[in-house]
């Protein structure tokens, strides 16, 4: 993911900015689903459970797709662009512009920090967890129209920014 490329098929390909990596994960009961390693899910930025649809939202999926027995072709999602790399990049450079005071990056690392000697947990969140937590918290108070990140920012995104990160200690999963 961070070399910019991607190879498939013994052949590799560049990635034009500024692309994305998204990656799905079935329940891990379910057959043919295995964990990534922590290297690996140490560099998403969120793990985000999503859960089964409302009745009436299933209802609508199977009102819209029930009539075909296969993944429908991407031309009958009739997507439409809703913004493009300009707009991107100048949401990219208001992020950056974002102030990240002494007191919330102390903040952010004692966070990460504190998740390497809990006692529930056999492994903690790496460093690349604090700057992306940083960069995740300057992005979240961009959206709420501040040029400050405050510890709500920091709070409202801990989860799913540390949670694929943690490993509980066997005492801890024994203990539910």
């Amino acid at each position: 993911m961070a070399e910019g490329r991607v190879t498939a098929g013994g052949k590799t390909y560049p990635l034009e900015p500024p692309y994305l990596v998204f990656a799905t994960q079935n329940p891990i009961e379910q057959e043919g689903t295995y964990p990534l390693p922590e290297a690996q899910l140490d560099r998403f930025l969120f793990k985000v459970i999503v859960g089964y649809p409302t009745r009436d939202q299933e209802r609508a999926l199977v009102r819209r797709h029930g009539h075909s027995g296969g993944m429908p072709e991407l031309d009958e999602f009739n997507l439409q662009p809703v913004i493009n790399l300009e707009i991107i990049s100048a949401a990219r450079k208001l992020v950056r512009q974002i102030e990240l005071s002494d007191p919330m990056i102390d903040y952010i690392v004692d966070i990460i920090r504190a998740t390497r000697s809990h006692p529930s947990l056999m492994s903690g969140a790496s460093p690349r967890a604090c700057n992306m937590l940083a960069t995740a918290s300057r992005a979240y108070a961009a959206l709420h129209g501040r040029a400050y990140v405050i510890p709500d920012d920091v709070q409202a995104l801990i989860g799913p920014a540390i949670a694929h990160r943690l490993m509980l200690s066997p005492a801890a999963e024994i203990d539910g």
